[in-house]
């Protein structure tokens, strides 16, 4: 396979790279001015934009999440709604309703669609779990199809569109557990962490000064829009498809050649769009890193953020202490004994070709 991917020359894929990559440090040495620390969040957050993807980040109160993700509508120059999801939220507040309109002049009357805040470039969905499931899948379109339908008319919603949602782990009282089909739609599940102490020290002697940093914008979302055509024009070799697709196989319990502690505690696996998020994620980190291939650390590095929430664990799981962690661990580390035959992979060089 070539090195230059699915570009017209070897010039105009070197061209494209540099651009992606020189946005991509621009974005994170400017994001620094507002965030401390979370580089792999950051990172993970980046490479699902690029790669046209949904995020949801699960994290404790205070770690800066709707901090980070507003931050980043800033520099890239895009309208951002943020929508508080709450118990008594409807799925009209968040797509937006008809109203009946009259004409003073005319007296004639008629509806007229009034948007709601699902119609913005980035939407953070805040604590999406505190909703419940019929006003959470008013989003389901909006993330599919990047429409609303309202009235019996199809609404658009302006490219790029990414919803960024939030999730507090541990506070489960009155909260609605995200349906897996919706589950399903978020590109990458991350996980924001407690920061370091160096970090926490940092953020605390900024969060208690007067100086504040106004960001500065770093691309605009028709940049954004075509930059994620670049990230789809990167190579990947018949061997690393085939690794990927094997990582998501080996999560189904069903599988012949699934682990053992896979058919032991976990109660169904990744379907096959793990596979295609596994293989766009790695596309869209390597082009990040400059890479006109994609590496094998880059499919290492997306499969834990793109199968966690695509995993349910059974009670036994929860019997031997055994986490959704453990589980991807174990089979990015095993996967390669699991690799079939030559001829297998000479298949898959075939549908590379094709």
């Amino acid at each position: 396979m070539s090195q230059q991917g699915d570009f017209e020359s070897l010039e105009e894929g070197q061209q494209s790279l540099q651009r992606l990559s020189t946005a991509y440090a621009n974005i994170k040495r400017e994001l620094a001015h507002a965030i401390v620390g979370q580089q792999m969040v950051i990172e993970q957050l980046l490479v699902a934009l690029f790669a046209g993807g949904h995020c949801i980040l699960i994290g404790v109160p205070g770690l800066a999440k709707t901090l980070m993700i507003s931050s980043l509508a800033r520099m890239l120059s895009l309208k951002f709604s943020r929508i508080q999801f709450t118990p008594d939220l409807m799925p009209a507040d968040i797509t937006g309703t008809e109203v009946i309109e009259e004409d003073r002049a005319t007296g004639t009357r008629q509806f007229r669609f009034i948007a709601g805040p699902v119609f913005a470039n980035i939407v953070l969905a805040d604590e999406i779990n505190r909703t419940p499931p019929k006003t959470q899948a008013a989003l389901l379109e909006a993330m599919q199809e990047h429409q609303v339908t309202a009235g019996g008319k199809r609404h658009p919603i302006p490219d790029p569109f990414f919803v960024l949602a939030t999730q507090n782990p541990i506070e489960q009282e009155g909260t609605y557990p995200l349906p897996e089909a919706q589950l399903d739609r978020f590109m990458f599940n991350v996980m924001v962490d407690y920061p370091s102490q160096e970090d926490e020290v940092e953020i605390v002697l900024r969060g208690t000064s007067d100086h504040a940093h106004e960001l500065s914008e770093q691309i605009s979302g028709a940049e954004l829009i075509e930059l994620a055509h670049v990230v789809r024009r990167i190579a990947i070799t018949p061997s690393l498809a085939l690794l990927a697709t094997q990582i998501a196989r080996l999560t189904r319990p069903a599988d012949p050649q699934a682990l053992e502690v896979v058919k032991r505690c976990v109660r169904w696996g990744a379907g096959p769009r793990a596979s295609q998020y596994i293989v766009l994620g790695a596309k869209s980190r390597a082009a990040l890193h400059g890479s006109p291939i994609v590496r094998r650390e880059d499919i290492e590095a997306v499969a834990f953020p793109v199968l966690r929430h695509r995993i349910k664990l059974n009670f036994q799981a929860e019997a031997d202490g055994i986490s959704l962690e453990n589980i991807i661990q174990d089979v990015v580390r095993k996967v390669d004994l699991s690799l079939p035959s030559s001829q297998s992979r000479e298949r898959v060089a075939k549908v590379l070709r094709s």
